[in-house]
């Protein structure tokens, strides 16, 4: 029998056991939504074994079918490491080698999920207005091959589109990534794709799709020798998928899925009405606090979040900067945002949990909207709890000026890790004035809120600590924010 045959013989064993197909099989998926699907059937039952789809990478989709999909999850604790064999995945996929497997995985009954963990970027959905980006590589070439799809929201249409097609119910699309209101963003953008190609299908999706929206959080390192030796050691098993992640996890997932579910709760999540008052909780107390971390880490020489935490003047700022975000949050049921906050200090110092500042300082343009610019936008008419926020930005200021115009003589100019890396090095090169840095970097088409483009104190915060941090650099800077 042909490699082909042996893997169309696969998926359909596969999809005997299964509910749902994954989009985005990368660490964190492995360390979250299998490792809560795994929980759920063990306590509850059901098929929903979950068929996983890489959209670019092959070597992971081959090293998991190698071994049956089973791998291993090493969890950090404080007291050393602890192991767990996970089994909840059943196939994997490789989109880039051929995405016909993947569309006859959604296309089959079975599936009433499709769960998705990839890179920001990789949607190619503008937030402001929810619609398709014309120049996104991956949404140019699907409008054009809808029946061949190679990005997300391409193949999640046509998915739908062979439903439809064929008069079957749809499946339920469950965004698990970081974007506030991810449920509402990716519906508005398959809508739109859509539209675009079959209107009649666009208003069937609008009509027929759930879209749920959900919370997740666990930090989730880059695999290391150390996690393939722990993973032999402990379970025995010479494992090239194995992960390593914190103790720590949650999912807080908005309960809208018409053909059910796993029973997810047993495995801890939270399920709720509204998503909405536990994004904001993460983006602005863990999700800003990261990035603050990142960059002022990135800039100070720290290499991982753990190192910048054994700075008490660093884990001070930090504390600093959750208050502060905690200031303008809404009472949320059950959530004690001083204890919240505690917590996240706890897994930041984790000395287990290598988690690289230069990991979380990419792609700023995607994340700082929701991270710094809506908070200080509600922080408006309270001046007192801006200056953590406008320090941010400062340092994601001085990061990306010091990879296109470094200082030290013989280094090699580089490009910021960046959707937008290219329009953010024509605007600043060889740009050193701090007020001249900010203008042209705050006035990227479409990205600061017109709010703090107009806000004359934020340009102001902005630009004074900018000067320190290029001048005196990050310590200087963050001694200052303190007080001291």
């Amino acid at each position: 029998m042909t490699q082909s045959g042996l893997s169309e013989m696969a998926l359909q064993d596969a999809l005997a056991k299964s509910g749902i197909v994954h989009i985005g099989i990368g660490a964190f998926h492995r360390a979250h939504q299998a490792v809560y699907t795994d929980a759920a059937m063990a306590a509850k039952g059901g098929d929903w074994h979950i068929i996983g789809v890489s959209l670019r990478s092959t070597d992971i989709v081959d090293a998991l079918n190698a071994q049956n999909c089973a791998f291993t999850v090493i969890e950090r604790h404080p007291d050393g490491p602890k192991a767990r064999r996970i089994t909840s995945m059943s196939h994997a996929i490789a989109a880039a080698r051929d995405v016909m497997p993947v569309l006859a995985a959604l296309a089959d009954p079975a599936i009433r999920i499709v769960t998705i963990t990839v890179t920001e970027k990789a949607y190619g959905i503008d937030r402001q207005s929810g619609r398709i980006q014309n120049d996104h590589p991956a949404i140019r070439h699907d409008l054009d091959h809808s029946d061949r799809p190679s990005g997300l929201v391409g193949i999640l249409v046509a998915g739908l589109k062979s439903r439809k097609d064929a008069g079957m119910r749809p499946f339920t699309v469950l965004s698990c990534d970081n974007l506030p209101a991810n449920g509402k963003l990716l519906r508005a953008g398959v809508i739109d794709f859509a539209n675009r190609i079959d209107p009649e299908l666009g208003d069937w999706i609008s009509q027929n799709v759930s879209f749920p929206s959900t919370m997740v959080d666990r930090i989730t390192p880059a695999s290391t020798t150390a996690t393939y030796d722990d993973a032999k050691t402990l379970t025995g098993v010479d494992d090239p998928a194995a992960i390593e992640t914190e103790p720590f996890s949650q999912w807080v997932i908005e309960d809208d899925f018409p053909d059910g579910r796993p029973a997810w709760e047993e495995a801890g999540a939270i399920v709720v009405a509204d998503v909405e008052p536990f994004e904001d909780m993460k983006l602005r107390m863990l999700n800003g606090s990261h990035s603050l971390i990142a960059y002022l880490g990135q800039l100070g020489g720290y290499r991982y979040v753990r190192d910048a935490m054994a700075n008490a003047n660093f884990a001070g700022l930090v504390a600093r900067h959750m208050e502060n975000a905690a200031a303008i949050m809404a009472p949320l049921a059950g959530i004690d945002f001083a204890r919240y906050g505690a917590e996240l200090t706890e897994r930041f110092r984790n000395p287990e949990i290598a988690h690289e500042t230069r990991q979380i300082a990419m792609d700023g343009t995607e994340k700082l909207p929701q991270r710094i610019f809506a908070p200080v936008c509600d922080l408006a008419a309270d001046s007192r709890h801006r200056g953590t926020f406008a320090l941010c930005f400062a340092a994601w200021i001085a990061f990306v000026q010091g990879q296109i115009n470094p200082a030290t003589p013989g280094e090699s100019r580089r490009l910021p890790d960046d959707p937008r890396a290219d329009e953010i090095a024509e605007r600043i090169d060889s740009v050193q004035d701090a007020a001249d840095l900010y203008d042209r970097l705050a006035g990227l088409p479409g990205w600061m809120p017109r709010q703090l483009c107009e806000d004359a104190s934020w340009r102001k915060a902005v630009i004074s600590r900018l000067v320190m941090l290029l001048t005196d650099g990050a310590d200087a800077a963050i001694r200052h924010e303190l007080g001291q």
